[in-house]
């Protein structure tokens, strides 16, 4: 019985430290990057239109850096400087806070404008 209570003792025992440069890395795929990317660009669009297409996102990772191109559609009229400009930014902070990673660029791609009609304005044909 003296054995059993001996070795339960040393599974208790704390685990001996391990240096900083003997332990592992994590590596994020490039893929989960591109997720994040295009994840904070969704966040930032929530008042498209139904036609609008959800933002796709391509990711290029360099050690703790990610070169980030984003796609997106946006409704129009809009100030489209503006609107890539708050996704730029948007995409550049939520990659930098829930991946890690440094995001020195952030290209945005617009794809498509969607026309929205005027507030008040009757559908179909006008003059």
């Amino acid at each position: 019985m003296t054995s059993v209570s001996e070795s339960v003792g040393e599974l208790r025992r704390p685990p001996a430290a391990v240096t900083p440069g003997e332990r592992g890395a994590t590596r994020i795929a490039d893929r989960v990057v591109s997720k994040v990317a295009a994840q904070a660009a969704r966040e930032k669009l929530t008042d498209q239109s139904a036609a609008a297409a959800h933002p796709r996102a391509t990711v290029v990772v360099h050690h703790a850096s990610a070169h980030v191109r984003v796609h997106i559609e946006l409704d129009y009229p809009c100030d489209i400087g503006t609107r890539c400009a708050e996704v730029r930014r948007h995409v550049a902070l939520r990659v930098r806070a829930l991946v890690g990673m440094e995001v020195p660029e952030v290209a945005v791609h617009v794809e498509r404008l969607h026309l929205t009609p005027a507030h008040g304005a009757a559908q179909g044909r006008t003059r």
